[in-house]
Order: C-alpha cells, then sequence, then structure tokens
C-alpha cells in the first residue's frame, strides 16, 4: 500500500468513528413542531419523552445513496428548534498517528510474518476468496483480513460512492450559521485506535472477512436495498442487510475495548440528555440503537417512554 493510500486509510479512521460539529440554526415554534418536522425528514427517529423534555435521536445510516433520496432540509429545520445537540465520537489524530501509519502502515495492512490468507483461513472460506479474487481480478493473498473486508465493501460494493448527504453532514452545515450548543458523545485519541488495531491479531478479523465477502457475492444491488430500508423507516431490514451486517462486523465495533467504549459513550451521553429540559438532538449510529442489547432495548428495559419506528 502506497503513502497516499495510507494517508486516505488515516483520515479514514479519523471520520469512520464521527464527525463532531459546533452549533444550529434555530428556529420557530414549539417542541412538537420539532418533533414532527424531524419525523418527516425521511430518517428513522425516535422520540423519548421526560417530565421536562425530549430527546430526539436519530438512527443514522451513513453514506445513504442518491437513489434513495430523503429530506435533509426538514432534519436541518428540526435541528434549528433544539435547545442543544449531541453527534459522534471525535477521533483526535495528531500528525505523529498519520506518520506512525505512514511508516509502520505495512504492519497493519498485511500479514505478519509473510503468511498467507491459506495459514489462516480453513478451505471453504480459502475457496470462497479465491473466486471473489478471481471475480474482481485482484490479490488478496498477503493482505489483512480487515484490509481486504474493507477493499471488498468500499471499492467492490461502492457503497460509498454515489451518495447523498448524511445526518451529521446536515447537521454540521447547518451548525455552522448557528448558536446552539453542540458536544461530541466522547473522544477517542488516534494514538489508542493505532494501538489497538496493530495489537489485533489475524484471527479477529476473520468474522469481518466472513462478513465482507458474504455481501460482495449477493453484489451491489444490496447498497440500494440497504438505502430504502433506511428511508422506509424499516429498521429490522436495515439491521439484516449483508452490508449493514459487514459493517458492524468490523473494527471497530466488534473490538472488546474500543467498541464497548464507543458504544458506552453514548448510553452515558443519552442517559444525561434525559435529565435535560427542553429539546435534546442526537444523531446516533443505528447499529448502537438498534442492535440486540443496543440503546432502544435498553431504554425499552428500563420502561421509558419511547415512540418511533419498530426497530425489532
Amino acid at each position: 500500500m502506497n503513502r497516499s493510500r495510507l494517508l486516505r486509510l488515516a483520515l479514514a479512521l479519523s471520520v469512520s468513528i464521527a464527525c463532531p460539529v459546533f452549533a444550529q440554526e434555530a428556529v420557530p415554534g414549539g417542541v412538537e413542531e420539532v418533533v414532527v418536522t424531524a419525523r418527516n425528514s425521511g430518517a428513522p427517529m425516535w422520540t423519548v419523552r421526560t417530565p421536562t423534555g425530549v430527546v430526539l435521536v436519530v438512527g443514522e445510516m451513513r453514506n445513504v445513496p442518491k437513489a434513495t433520496p430523503w429530506y435533509p432540509d426538514r432534519l436541518e429545520r428540526a435541528a434549528g428548534g433544539a435547545q442543544r445537540i449531541i453527534l459522534g465520537t471525535k477521533a483526535k489524530v495528531s500528525p505523529g498517528d498519520i506518520l506512525r501509519l505512514i511508516f509502520s502502515g505495512g504492519k497493519l495492512t498485511k500479514l505478519p510474518d509473510g503468511r498467507v490468507a491459506a495459514d489462516y483461513l480453513d478451505a471453504d472460506r480459502l475457496a470462497r476468496l479465491r473466486a471473489i479474487e478471481a471475480r474482481y481480478e485482484q490479490d488478496y493473498d498477503r493482505r489483512n483480513f480487515l484490509i481486504t473486508s474493507f477493499d471488498l465493501l468500499s471499492r467492490r460494493l461502492a457503497f460509498s460512492k454515489d451518495t447523498g448527504d448524511d445526518a451529521t453532514d446536515v447537521v454540521r452545515k447547518a451548525a455552522r450559521r448557528g448558536d446552539i450548543p453542540t458536544r461530541p458523545v466522547g473522544e477517542v485519541r488516534g494514538e489508542d485506535m493505532l494501538d489497538n488495531l496493530f495489537a489485533a491479531s489475524p484471527e479477529t478479523h476473520i468474522p469481518c472477512l466472513d462478513a465482507a465477502m458474504a455481501a460482495a457475492e449477493i453484489g451491489p444491488e444490496i447498497v440500494l436495498a440497504r438505502g430504502k430500508a433506511w428511508t422506509g423507516y424499516d429498521v429490522p431490514a436495515v439491521m439484516a442487510n449483508p452490508l449493514e451486517t459487514a459493517l458492524g462486523r468490523c473494527w471497530p465495533w466488534t473490538d472488546n475495548n474500543l467498541g464497548a467504549e464507543l458504544r458506552g459513550q453514548w448510553v452515558v451521553a443519552l442517559d444525561e440528555a434525559l435529565a435535560q429540559p427542553g429539546v435534546t438532538l442526537a444523531v446516533v449510529p443505528i447499529r448502537v440503537l438498534a442492535e440486540d442489547g443496543g440503546v432502544l432495548d435498553q431504554f425499552k428495559a428500563r420502561g421509558l417512554d419511547i415512540s418511533g419506528p419498530r426497530w425489532r
């Protein structure tokens, strides 16, 4: 992998977890107008009511295909009526982190000690990988399984191409024009992210490879199906989509330490929001909300007043 591609990977690491913003623009209207406007945006959304306020939780799916349009202007107007906004984890990537990735990136992008895929994969997995290599005219034999998985999802399925605005993008653009307090849900140091990646053994990425191969074997139609399910508020279909399954089974979400930290940040931040008066708007990765044992399951188990799409 050349330096240009390593730089792109460094940037991807810094934004894959979150995109923090600073403020939002106020619009007239009461709480109910904000709620109705937000729900009409086309993004799955849940309303959690408390005695003193409302928390609007947007289930974000990054890389929404342009072929499945939604109404980001409505989310923008709704966000302008919030008293506070919570967005994703801020990844603090320093120049030193980027240099480390450039000069030591080979340890991340390739299998260790000159090993090849056959040293880790059983016969069935290896046969599937060989078939995918032939289909796309690629050689994945020496590549780290996480890098192979990212290549299958981002380049072969091209799920990040021809996309429109994400919910975070909409809020960020409006934030630059407004004055509503906004905070990232938490922070993760780039050094810690890289330490975590470099320490991971190839075996830990095999479930990610399995899911990425399954998605690639089906083909690009799953990208559009995922987008349609999201804009159609069919959250179970989003979660069952092979592309979403693959993204959820890859780093950082499956890492016992980093994945747990990212999820825990959302639980803490939303608990704090429930104690605040007025309207809080939070843009949360949909898998963090709707996965088994996720935030929505936890809210339901606590008997909170939740309204919104079915997530099971």
